[in-house]
Parts: structure tokens; C-alpha cells; sequence
């Protein structure tokens, strides 16, 4: 650990943290600033001037990003009758009703992500304080609880991502991997920086993005001038 902390700190080194990086900049130096040897997730952190202790200042939803993450995400579907079929031919790695409830209760979490139809919210509901806080409870605000599995699951293997503010005001999302194009990396970053921007509440005075830091999930956060995109 003590190696890879002076890896960190090197790194560190070469990002100003008292500037705002221009966009393209900030994409160059996430590259630089990497110290790992394998293909490290890039994400991108919004401070935001919100309080969520309002309903009316909660930021949460979903949105299919232009080269989704580089990510597989293994998808778990919660329904019954006919939708299991539809659910396999769209691509599930696991569809099943009550006997996979029971596994995941035993403990099994074999799967990054659940998507379930309507009639079965009932009964995924009982298992709330095991999958909340794991953040893998479906949610319709987010198209994980919907009749139309198809399109849930063809979203989310197309690179999905999930946002939602915390209790700090804070969002944070993945955009790709350092082996995608700087090019692949400022458009997802446009995306996503684009619909939160569309998702400021009306009560929000003065500035909204309070922060915006782009770093290798492992390295150095580093401020970016949106003013640059």
C-alpha cells in the first residue's frame, strides 16, 4: 500500500488544484495522472448546490450514455410467465420470480444490476433493507422497474448509467474507460453534464454545479472548466 501511495502522490503532483482544467485538457491529464496497469474506469463528480433533504431538490433518474461505459454489467430480471422468455431473448444473464428472491435473500448476488416488472415489486419490496443499501433495489425513475424488459435491459447493455444525488449534494458517474477515444470520453462527459444541467430544480438559486472533478477511478481529482465544452 505504501508503494501505490507514492504513486498516488507522484501523480498528484502533476494536476494544479487551484485551476480549471479546459475539458480537453482535463481528458489529457486523467491519462497522464493514471499510475495503474490495468484499463481503469474514467468518472466524473459533480458537487452540486442542492439539498436533498427536500423532495424538490432530489436528482435522480438514468440515461443511456453516446459510447455507454466499457462496463458488462450483468443483468438479473425479477418477473414471471411470459416476460421470462422475452427477458432471455433480450439478453439476461439470470431471469427467474420467487425461487431467485429466496437466493438473494440466502445471500446470493451474482449480478450487477436487477430489473423486475411491476407485479413483482410486491415481493422484491420485502427484501428492501438487503438490496437498498447495496443500491440494487429497482427503482422506475431509473427504467428498472418496467412491463417492457426489453428495452431495460437492451439500455443497460448498451452502457446505462444510473445518477442520483447523496445526502453531501453530491453525483457521481462513470463515462468510460481510459482505452476510449479522448473524443468518446468529452462526448460522454457532455452527456451526462447535459441532462443534470436539464435536471435543476426550479427552487435553485444562483450557481448550480458548485464542482465538477474528472479523475481515473484510482488517481487525482481534477476541476474542470465547463465553460469549456
Amino acid at each position: 500500500m505504501a508503494k501505490q501511495g507514492k504513486k498516488y502522490l507522484a501523480a498528484a503532483k502533476l494536476v494544479d488544484r487551484t485551476k480549471l482544467y479546459p475539458v480537453s485538457e482535463a481528458i489529457t491529464l486523467t491519462r497522464e495522472t493514471n499510475f495503474v496497469k490495468f484499463n481503469a474506469s474514467v468518472q466524473v463528480s459533480f458537487r452540486l448546490n442542492v439539498d436533498p433533504r427536500h423532495a424538490d431538490q432530489q436528482i435522480r433518474g438514468a440515461m443511456v450514455l453516446p459510447h455507454g461505459t466499457g462496463r458488462t454489467q450483468k443483468v438479473c430480471v425479477i418477473t414471471q410467465g411470459p416476460k421470462e422468455k422475452e427477458a432471455l431473448d433480450a439478453g439476461a444473464d439470470v431471469v427467474g420470480g420467487k425461487e431467485l428472491l429466496e437466493k438473494i435473500k440466502g445471500g446470493w448476488f451474482e449480478f450487477d444490476i436487477i430489473v423486475a416488472t411491476p407485479d413483482m415489486m410486491g415481493e422484491l419490496g420485502k427484501l428492501g433493507k438487503l438490496l437498498g443499501p447495496k443500491g440494487l433495489m429497482p427503482n422506475p425513475k431509473t427504467g428498472t422497474v418496467t412491463m417492457d424488459v426489453t428495452k431495460a435491459i437492451n439500455d443497460i447493455k448498451k452502457g446505462k448509467v444510473e445518477y442520483r444525488v447523496d445526502k453531501e449534494g453530491n453525483i457521481n458517474v462513470l463515462i468510460g474507460k481510459l482505452s476510449f477515444t479522448d473524443e468518446q470520453l468529452h462526448e460522454n462527459f457532455k452527456a451526462i453534464y447535459d441532462v443534470l444541467l436539464r435536471a435543476r430544480p426550479a427552487v435553485v438559486k444562483g450557481v448550480f454545479m458548485k464542482n465538477v472533478v474528472l479523475s481515473g477511478v484510482m488517481g487525482p481529482g481534477i476541476k474542470v472548466d465547463t465553460a469549456t465544452f
